[in-house]
């Protein structure tokens, strides 16, 4: 048995993260929008950090389930997630805005509704 509270709270984070990110991504139309202006770059570096705060607190979650929480919410590559955060990390200097741009868009907003769900189940 784990720490379902201290999960929780972990599941909380996340779940401020995500919406950090999510409401960051807003004005971001394009890829340009974080490549061409100092603004667009802030927001290209404030969401990374976010995704790295998410990435960590997900390997965390899994240490302290010993990887059996998240993975009965297949519906989310958390293994990426988790990965992405490792890009980012050790690889800052050339993080691919494009990818960063697609991980917005694409994954944010059902990993925000996962952890949603998740806290809610639990």
């Amino acid at each position: 048995m784990y720490d379902k509270e201290l999960v929780q709270d972990i599941l909380y984070q996340i779940l401020d993260a995500t919406q950090k990110v999510i409401t960051r991504f807003i004005p971001i139309k394009t890829v340009e929008d974080f490549a061409n202006s100092p603004e667009g770059m802030e927001k290209l570096d404030s969401i990374c950090m976010q995704l790295i705060t998410i990435g960590e607190s997900l390997k965390n979650i899994d240490k302290i389930t010993n990887k059996t929480l998240l993975m009965k919410y297949p519906e989310i590559d958390w293994k990426g997630a988790k990965g992405l955060r490792d890009i980012i990390t050790h690889q800052y200097f050339d993080i691919d805005a494009e990818e960063i741009f697609w991980v917005c868009k694409n994954h944010i907003p059902s990993l925000s509704e996962t952890i949603k769900k998740i806290i809610n189940e639990g």
